[in-house]
């Protein structure tokens, strides 16, 4: 089988591939920036074909947290939309059997019902802080279907919840909330402070993922068959999450915990808390034989684990 992963050097990307490689059939095929550019349609074409490739992984995607959406608009739009177009639409014309388009829950509405089926999508308005990522992550899972439909193809979609891990993105002018709260308090605690600053009014509530669980998701979704994976489900898409959530300030005193910090947290109400809650509604994912291993204390400890070994190379 040859798979290839777009998108190899980023959390989700990098997590696909060390699962994928764990099998000695699978050959696994990535091409760095330097290679060529994904926006480049007719130079990932070529490539395509060239490796006659069989399973497409589209884990290449502009991501970042409320500061970065809101500060970089265009990026998140048009580099999305711009990656999107060209694997997908090359994924056709090279006939490759299969492929896995990776969304985020931020497709849906801002006030989605509670947990968030799949249904909601298109149900009312996004959240303004992520509007431009989340209408390109929309257009992907559209153009999936719309190829399914037209030309009977096999292109299919996962929506996760809020994700982290190894090779996470620890930079706080772009990274998401959790890997942010790691930095935060483990910075806090080297550096001997006694409170750590967390954004908005830490009341509202998150679901979060560990990255490997979301491989584990994808290969088993893109090997299930096409009828079991089309058959009860009409999307096209399925939701991948733990089913469970926590308040800001909850996770962070679990990471204080983890970290061994002793500190206190001040709560910045001036910045923006986002959308009040996102759970997602995992039952299909269940129907269809998969669930998350991974429970959220056991996944910190991991990613503060990497993260620690990672500061210290």
């Amino acid at each position: 089988m040859n798979i290839f992963v777009a998108g190899h050097n980023g959390m989700v990307g990098s997590a696909i591939v060390r699962l994928l490689l764990k099998n000695q059939k699978n050959k696994v095929f990535t091409a760095s920036r330097k290679t060529f550019d994904l926006k480049n349609s007719k130079k990932v074409l070529e490539y395509l074909n060239d490796n006659s490739i069989d399973q497409i992984y589209l884990a290449a995607a502009k991501v970042g947290g409320i500061k970065a959406n809101s500060d970089y608009p265009v990026d998140f739009l048009y580099e999305n939309l711009s990656i999107q177009n060209s694997v997908i639409s090359s994924a056709h014309t090279a006939n490759v059997k299969s492929l896995m388009f990776l969304g985020s829950s931020c497709i849906y509405p801002k006030f989605s019902k509670q947990p968030i089926n799949e249904k909601e999508l298109l149900s009312g308005y996004l959240e303004e802080t992520n509007e431009p990522y989340a209408i390109a992550k929309i257009a992907g899972i559209k153009l999936c279907q719309a190829y399914n439909k037209q030309y009977q193809t096999d292109f299919r979609a996962l929506m996760p919840t809020n994700l982290y891990g190894p090779n996470d993105n620890y930079d706080l002018s772009t990274s998401h909330v959790l890997p942010a709260l790691i930095k935060k308090i483990n910075d806090a605690k080297e550096e001997s402070q006694d409170e750590v600053e967390i954004w908005g009014s830490g009341e509202v509530k998150r679901e979060f993922l560990h990255v490997d669980d979301l491989a584990n998701a994808s290969v088993y979704f893109m090997n299930l068959s096409k009828k079991s994976f089309f058959q009860h489900n009409n999307f096209g898409y399925i939701n991948i999450g733990t089913g469970e959530d926590i308040k800001i300030i909850d996770l962070a005193k679990l990471i204080a915990d983890v970290v061994q910090f002793q500190g206190s947290f001040k709560l910045n109400r001036s910045m923006p808390d986002g959308t009040p809650r996102k759970l997602l509604d995992i039952a299909l994912a269940k129907n269809l034989g998969w669930q998350a291993e991974i429970n959220l204390r056991q996944g910190i400890e991991s990613a503060y684990n990497s993260f620690i070994t990672g500061e210290k190379e």
